[in-house]
């Protein structure tokens, strides 16, 4: 018997469903690092057990585009449920795909999600007292591009 037996596995329990409306990323060039975008999140919403939310135009997705088969992301943007509490959200991800799998998602072009690894670890904020809890827990998900919007599913890590 190993000291470590007493630590469970975490396990998943499904938080919320997303759907995130962009628009037409803005290019910043290259630096040392990679290819710098900005993507404008323009809408969508969010579904959870028992809950709704639209998302709120006016956030971003910062992309680090660091090679023909890998980017990173870092997402900011709000929640406001039907109950009208604010929830901030921070997602940082990232994505890898076969470069022409890429280049065709990097030009807005649909893509079979399977060939594409997109996962994220979103972190959320909130002064509401009904999703106090949601500010003490990690999250992680996963996800798909496609050209107008970005399909996402969130787990709590329990």
């Amino acid at each position: 018997m190993s000291i470590f037996d007493s630590i469970a596995a975490p396990a998943l329990e499904h938080f919320v469903d997303l759907r995130v409306e962009v628009g037409v990323p803005k290019v910043f060039g290259s630096g040392p690092r990679g290819l710098h975008r900005v993507v404008p999140i323009t809408g969508g919403e969010a579904i959870g057990h028992g809950w709704r939310a639209r998302v709120l135009p006016g956030g971003s997705d910062f992309q680090l585009i660091a090679s023909d088969t890998f980017s990173e992301l870092d997402a900011r943007y709000g929640l406001e449920t039907d109950a009208g509490d604010l929830v901030y959200v921070q997602n940082r991800a990232i994505r890898s795909a076969p470069p022409e799998v890429m280049a065709k998602l990097l030009h807005g072009e649909p893509v079979d999600a399977g060939q594409v690894y997109f996962r994220c670890n979103p972190r959320f904020e909130t002064a509401s007292p009904a999703l106090q809890w949601i500010n003490e827990r990690m999250f992680v998900g996963a996800g798909v591009r496609h050209p107008a919007e970005v399909l996402m599913r969130f787990f709590a890590l329990v």
